[in-house]
């Protein structure tokens, strides 16, 4: 069957793309920047890569004819800017219009869970989306589902973040919130399992886990899989902005997914009962048991796909390619060699750097920066990476993100997603038996300068040492 997968390079659309391949489905995978899809692993499948925007109309006229089923798994609640609820339903439109000239008989869509009268922003665009998709011309298939656990996950991340960090928590009242959280791993069999059911059409279903359990019992549990005593105390009032503040800087989130999490928390989802399930005939995965698959996960460095590399600036909406060519006109730039004793022992540190691994040299200026970073409202270095020895283009590292990733050529190139007055690119290159590290800022006017030779000094002694660890 032709698939057209949207959100192919999202949380979701990473792990469901090799499921449908295993199924014998050729893939049409709609990404904005295809520099940031990594076709590698898919060199031999049916894999098809199109461009497209679905905020822009124009684009959509690359969507072959032939598609007969469709996955829409697009949301843009971590939008760096804009109205995520205008921007969704805009989406929406375009997309129900683009697929009135192909064969496509299905639509299957990943939304939220909404049973509650006074929803959330965010679940109220979702149902406001399903709303949308629902006039198109093909039958629709909705699956809600509430909290998704799995390696990579927000909620896993968000989680891992509270009880690794916090032995002590003091927390708000939504904290008591009931929800039903489902593995990742069943919400594909879901999405795959209702492929082509003419039975499951024009219908909408609630998917969830085994398990109803409130965020504190979640956090508690989670640390019972750790080994960790953690002690969660509940105060009556602590606004939305204190909540999301506090969610901001204990966690990995940006603080606008931040207030759209605090205030869908506030919202109960526990799934209606269906007998989706039954037909299918999928098994259930406890709460607890999705958390220990998600650490072998991680453990193994399997991690397919993590929601951060969702999060982005504004200046990557034009995409990666426009950013690869580091300017040299109006820019500052640090530039340190040093000859390399074994080029393959340098590309490994290269390849794992930041994450747990850190960045060699200083560490603790990188928090601090990274620290200060979060206090002026950006993502600051908890972001970590998704795998500590694979990269790719696109990949969120700590506040870098990787534009260009190649061992062949022994090239690395990130991109600085941190707040400054600037833009920022760090490259590494290992030529002639020499490691070439240049930093690079372009200035924003006069403060942009200032910047620089504030932090002249840091960067000299970060930069050298950094440099020496990397060469060996």
């Amino acid at each position: 069957m032709n698939i057209l997968l949207t959100g192919a390079t999202g949380y979701i659309g990473k792990r469901l793309l090799p499921v449908l391949l295993e199924s014998g489905h050729h893939v049409y995978c709609c990404v904005r920047d295809r520099a940031r899809f990594d076709l590698s692993p898919y060199e031999n499948e049916p894999v098809h890569v199109l461009e497209v925007d679905f905020l822009d109309p124009s684009s959509t006229n690359v969507l072959p004819q032939h598609i007969e089923a469709a996955y829409y798994l697009i949301h843009s609640m971590s939008a760096a800017s804009g109205d995520f609820e205008e921007m969704e339903k805009r989406a929406a439109k375009n997309f129900v219009v683009a697929l009135q000239n192909t064969e496509v008989k299905q639509v299957i869509y990943l939304s939220g869970i909404v049973n509650s009268e006074q929803l959330s922003k965010h679940l109220r665009s979702r149902h406001e989306v399903e709303d949308v998709l629902a006039e198109g011309p093909f039958h629709l298939t909705t699956l809600r589902a509430g909290i998704i656990v799995g390696s990579g996950s927000a909620s896993f991340e968000i989680i891992r973040d509270l009880v690794e960090k916090l032995p002590v928590m003091v927390a708000p009242k939504w904290i008591n919130t009931r929800t039903q959280p489902i593995a990742i791993s069943n919400v594909l069999s879901f999405l795959v399992g209702v492929l082509s059911k003419k039975d499951t059409f024009d219908k909408s279903y609630d998917i969830g886990g085994p398990d109803i359990l409130t965020y504190k019992e979640m956090l508690l549990q989670f640390a019972a899989v750790r080994g960790l005593k953690r002690k969660i105390f509940t105060v009556p009032v602590m606004t939305p902005r204190l909540s999301s503040y506090w969610l901001y800087f204990v966690t990995s989130t940006s603080y606008k997914l931040a207030v759209n999490l605090v205030n869908s928390m506030h919202v109960e989802t526990v799934a209606e009962p269906n007998d989706l399930r039954e037909k299918l005939d999928i098994p259930q995965i406890s709460y607890v048991d999705a958390v220990r698959i998600a650490f072998k996960k991680i453990d193994s460095q399997e991690v397919l796909s993590s929601w951060k590399d969702a999060q982005s600036s504004d200046v990557l909406s034009g995409g990666i390619s426009n950013l690869i060519e580091v300017p040299t006109d109006g820019c500052f730039k640090d530039k340190q060699d040093a000859p390399v004793a074994n080029e393959q022992q340098t590309l490994n540190r290269i390849w794992s750097i930041g994450g747990e691994n850190g960045w060699y040299y200083a560490d603790w200026l990188w928090e601090v920066r990274g620290f200060l970073d979060k206090v002026v409202g950006g993502v600051g270095l908890r972001r970590g990476r998704r795998s500590q020895t694979h990269l790719t283009a696109g990949d969120a590292l700590d506040f870098w993100r990787v534009l260009y990733a190649n061992r062949e050529e022994k090239r690395l190139l990130l991109y600085a997603e941190m707040k400054l007055p600037g833009e920022a690119w760090l490259e590494f290159r290992i030529k002639d038996k020499q490691l070439h590290q240049v930093a690079t800022f372009r200035p924003l006017g006069l403060m942009g300068r200032l910047y620089w030779y504030a932090v002249l000094p840091f960067h000299g002694l970060i930069f050298k040492g950094m440099i020496k660890q990397l060469a060996g």
